[in-house]
């Protein structure tokens, strides 16, 4: 796949770009650039006046969207989201009018076979948003402790056959160097009893779990709902669309719990019928939005 082009369809486009209550002029933070889709609409929202900040951890994504974007209000950094107020301060912003955090995986990641994100990757289990820092998953798998690699996969997988995997995974990097996205999937698929009638790959709650360990997922997002609504205006909305239930957690909790924010929604926004035909990967997505007070 080429790198200048994306094959991201973003979630639930309409009801966020809604949700940012976008004026001509104002001024976005798209903490998670992905495709550019998101950071796109609210570009052609602001206007000639306006900017949209685009923020990712993944090269390739600041590299596609450069060629994207061209010719829109659009000013695009690779940086965690947990560290957009220094991105703002060196752009000399002292507040922005809208923060847009979409915690999904791109379907570039997914579509690239050398990063290991999709189960049947021959590429090496990688799963890191920047393949310049940290270690990639595949690591994880082979130098871990039995007892420890079963606590990252149950405590960030929610996977009930936890132990099972990891006694599995032990025994076969014994045997063999385990590296390959497809080959780690396979051991996790041969741990169910039936795993054709899984609604889900065997391996999802697995990879995710690894995932977020190498990207320090959760602890990126915990820092991202203590800072990030300081960087918003009075008034301003915070929007966060997440994927799975220990983001949902986080951010429903900080929302409810943080003086500074009042909750918009009580209730999370999620995708239309017509949207889960044309893009099942958002059928888990949840949008919850807060107001600066």
């Amino acid at each position: 796949m080429s790198s200048e082009e994306t094959v991201h369809i973003s979630v639930m486009p309409d009801e966020t770009i809604e949700s940012l209550a976008i004026k001509a002029g104002s001024t976005i933070l798209d903490g998670t650039l992905g495709g550019g889709g998101h950071t796109s609409l609210a570009a052609k929202l602001v206007g000639p006046d306006g900017l949209v900040i685009g923020l990712d951890r993944d090269a390739d994504a600041i590299t596609r969207c450069e060629r994207s974007l061209k010719g829109l209000p659009v000013v695009l950094a690779q940086s965690n989201f947990a560290d957009a107020p220094e991105i703002l301060q060196q752009l000399n912003i002292t507040e922005v009018d809208a923060i847009l955090l979409d915690l999904g995986l791109s379907s570039d990641q997914l579509e690239d076979r050398e990063r290991g994100f999709s189960f049947n990757s021959d590429g090496p289990l990688d799963l890191r948003f920047d393949k310049h820092s940290g270690e990639p998953a595949y690591r994880l798998v082979q130098r871990l402790k039995q007892e420890h690699l079963a606590n990252l996969i149950y405590e960030f997988g929610e996977e009930r056959l936890s132990r099972k995997i990891a006694r599995r995974l032990i025994a076969m990097r014994n045997r063999t160097k385990l590296v390959s996205a497809k080959d780690i999937a396979g051991v996790i698929y041969g741990c169910y009893p039936n795993p054709r009638k899984q609604k889900i790959h065997p391996a999802t709650r697995t990879f995710q779990a690894l995932r977020i360990a190498v990207n320090q997922e959760l602890k990126s997002l915990e820092i991202a709902l203590r800072r990030l609504p300081e960087s918003l205006r009075v008034g301003g909305i915070f929007s966060i669309i997440s994927f799975h239930s220990l983001e949902d957690r986080r951010v429903k909790q900080a929302f409810r719990d943080d003086t500074r924010l009042e909750v918009l929604t009580k209730k999370p926004l999620t995708a239309s019928d017509a949207e889960l035909h044309r893009n099942p990967r958002s059928r888990s997505a949840k949008l919850r939005v807060a107001r600066r007070l």
